[in-house]
């Protein structure tokens, strides 16, 4: 080989090497930058965003939960809950957690919001799911402001699995399911709770009966035309109170006694999370219940 090629070639090789390394170094660069602008100090101010960002980011990542995600009546996540800090969403409070992000719901802990968007906090504001398709967008959401949205897909397959699973067994037949709370309120169509029993394979009978305001259902419409299956929120017994003595009433016993009944802890359907699977695949067994009791009878 003559000098000058080999020269050439190896002021090249050189070249070569360079760009390598600094094409390397530029990619750990970039690597350590999102590390860096992924959000260390995250507080949430809702508990549907609670239940939800347990599992998007490690637990030392989050300086503060709200004070209900450790109450087991309404999350589903209060045994991780418990081993975090809680806030009851005062301004000063939040302020002095050093939050490099806060996430909010529409509506909860708006003067603490208003403040902190007003001192320069970063804040994003997550809107209540009210359907299925709706809590796979508030996960994206969710998962992308914390730097995690590959952990949020992740998610939202785990979820649709599960769906899927309660979905594809027990048959064609759609059952009457109504759930019914305290005050007598019942979900109407177009509500998470609808959806929740749609996607367990039930038709939503409140469709069908005389909604008054905010969705309360007369106990004499119920007894009239009582569903294949009663779901309530919690034991009759675990609230005494006023607005709690419909789910006592001697008529709802009679209804619980003769049709099929379920008690749906209410943290697996009050917040629109990926945890709602837990109501489908629950409200999933109850139809395959009332299946196989329907076949039984059916025989001679």
């Amino acid at each position: 080989m003559k000098p000058a090629i080999a020269a050439t070639l190896a002021a090249l090789a050189l070249v070569a090497a360079a760009t390598g390394v600094g094409a390397a170094t530029a990619g750990a660069a970039d690597a350590a930058d999102t590390a860096v602008t992924r959000p260390q100090r995250i507080v949430s101010l809702d508990l549907c965003v609670d239940q939800i960002l347990v599992d998007l980011v490690t637990p030392s990542r989050i300086a503060a939960l709200t004070h209900l995600a450790a109450d087991p009546n309404v999350s589903s996540v209060a045994a991780r809950a418990r081993a975090l800090p809680a806030t009851r969403g005062e301004a000063e409070v939040v302020l002095g957690l050093e939050p490099d992000l806060v996430i909010a719901g529409t509506f909860g802990a708006t003067a603490t919001v208003s403040l902190l968007q007003r001192v320069g906090r970063r804040v994003v504001k997550v809107a209540l799911a009210s359907d299925l398709d709706g809590i796979r967008a508030t996960v994206r959401q969710i998962a992308v402001a914390v730097g995690e949205a590959e952990r949020g897909e992740a998610v939202v397959a785990s979820f649709d699995r599960r769906l899927i699973l309660s979905a594809g067994k027990g048959g064609t037949a759609r059952p009457t399911a109504l759930i019914y709370q305290v005050n007598g309120l019942a979900s109407g169509p177009g509500t998470l709770d609808d959806a929740v029993l749609v996607a367990a394979g039930f038709r939503n009978l409140a469709a069908d009966l005389p909604l008054g305001s905010g969705g309360a259902l007369p106990l004499e419409a119920l007894v009239a035309s009582p569903p294949d299956l009663l779901v309530l929120s919690g034991p009759v017994d675990a609230y005494r109170s006023v607005v709690t003595d419909n789910l006592r009433h001697p008529a709802l016993a009679t209804i619980r006694r003769t049709r099929g009944s379920i008690v749906l802890p209410w943290r697996t359907w009050l917040c629109g999370t990926p945890y709602v699977a837990d109501a489908v695949e629950a409200l999933h067994q109850a139809r395959l219940g009332l299946q196989l009791s329907s076949e039984k009878a059916a025989k001679p």
